[in-house]
């Protein structure tokens, strides 16, 4: 079941397509990249685009058939309770906040599905790989990508630069007209103009579009690329018509719209209205569709399946130089975010294992992806958005201190070893508990 939800409503969204997506990609068998063929001399294989992956037992890649049988188990022995329809989980969680009415498309999601890769080879899989889902908040370790690129491209200066500077006023669709809004017949000469489609209904509402300007404050003028991607900001206001303060607000009601400002990167707080406006500050700079420059950039080089889509909101549109652009979201809290195959996730894994690196291309700096991984001062197992990081070993005991993961509600779990050269993708697992198992009984020696 697929839905997308929109104001006080909800309709069918058409993405039941996306499921024979997978079908579709399992069909397209292709051939060694050059890239990946030189990395295989090398020593390092990278896989080909399509479903000629190699895989190896486990004896070849210097596991055990018991260990890996045991990890598989484990996945599927601790699969989330949560309901499969993900309109119906977050109506059950973040659906009970104020202002929790989800705004995007939800897909219902399959079984407890994954993949075990040693040195660049698939080793298990189980469950329907190929299947395209939501991964919620994996969602925004692809949108810090974005700025990862434009950093590497000297788009951005410097992630201590304030945003400000780079986000010009922001002109934005308000969404479908409510009932009884005033209408007002737009001329065809005009339509452009208004960031229309001559061709679409002439009838649009009079109070269409608004003004943004979300770094004017005095408080949200001092915030910088940083502190966005570490999640410090305390960014206050409010965005695609949820307000910062109500996502997982405090229990103190009292103080959800007259409370004291953190300064800056000085306070961690996992907040996804922070994170959305993120993605516009990215769109800002690219002044092109975040899923164009992450298929251009990356997905296209890695050999991602044709499959995966990345969306926003019903009302997240921007006037982006004449057209009309949706802004996406940095997961699933309110619908949208990446939608995409386990496949097409341990792929990124292996990009991020590789340090940006993919056969003979450097996609991603190597420094963008060894910041990623440092530790920020208010949360030091959080890097950049969403590189979890295994400081201490506390958060994984089993796990190396190197390793670091992509983690989404769900849960949605890429991990990334560069000790083990081991990347596991588990998706609908009930905690990061369950992970460590599997990584304990995989390493074990």
């Amino acid at each position: 079941m697929t839905h997308l939800v929109s104001g006080s409503h909800r309709r069918a969204f058409a993405l039941s397509a996306i499921g024979a997506f997978g079908i579709v990609g399992a069909l397209l068998a292709g051939t060694a990249t050059p890239a990946a063929a030189q990395g295989a001399a090398r020593g390092v294989y990278y896989p080909p685009a399509g479903d000629a992956w190699e895989r190896r037992s486990p004896a070849q890649v210097g596991l055990t058939a018991r260990a890996v049988d045991s990890a598989v188990a484990i996945a599927k022995a601790n699969e989330s309770t949560a309901p499969r329809d993900q309109l119906e989980s977050q109506r059950r969680s973040f659906g009970r906040e104020p202002f929790g009415e989800g705004v995007g498309p939800f897909r219902e999601r399959g079984d407890a599905t994954g993949i075990i890769i040693r040195g660049g080879y698939i080793v298990a899989e189980w469950g329907n790989p190929n299947r395209v889902e939501m991964t919620h908040s994996v969602t925004k370790s692809f949108l810090t990508t974005t700025i990862g690129l434009a950093f590497d491209r000297k788009m951005i200066g410097a992630i201590t630069d304030p945003v400000r500077d780079y986000v010009a006023p922001v002109v934005a669709l308000k969404g479908p007209p409510s009932s009884g809004s005033p209408l007002v017949t737009v001329p065809p000469s005009d339509m452009g103009r208004a960031g229309l489609d001559a061709a679409s209904s002439k009838a649009v509402a009079f109070d269409a579009f608004e003004m943004l300007e979300p770094f004017e404050s005095e408080h949200n003028r001092k915030i910088t690329w940083e502190h966005l991607l570490r999640q410090t900001s305390d960014w206050q206001g409010t965005l695609w018509g949820k307000p910062d303060w109500a996502d997982r607000p405090s229990r103190d009601t009292a103080n959800w719209q007259s409370r004291n400002l953190s300064e800056p990167g000085t306070v961690f707080e996992y907040n996804d209205v922070r994170v959305n406006l993120m993605a516009l500050a990215s769109l800002s700079v690219w002044r092109r569709p975040l899923p164009q420059v992450l298929k251009e950039f990356v997905m296209d080089p890695i050999g991602a399946s044709p499959t995966w889509r990345w969306y926003g909101y019903d009302n997240s549109w921007i006037v982006m130089d004449g057209q009309l652009t949706q802004s996406v979201s940095g997961g699933g809290h309110w619908g949208g975010g990446m939608i995409i195959s386990a496949r097409d996730m341990a792929r990124f894994g292996l990009l991020t294992l590789h340090n940006g690196k993919w056969g003979t291309r450097q996609l991603i700096s190597e420094e963008w992806i060894r910041m990623s991984k440092v530790p920020g001062p208010a949360n030091n197992t959080y890097g950049f958005a969403n590189y979890y990081l295994n400081t201490g070993k506390r958060p994984l005991p089993s796990a190396p201190e190197q390793a670091f993961y992509h983690v989404g509600n769900g849960s949605n779990l890429v991990y990334v070893d560069p000790v083990n050269d081991l990347v596991i993708v588990a998706r609908w697992l009930n905690s990061t508990r369950s992970l460590d198992a599997m990584v304990k009984v995989l390493t074990a020696k």
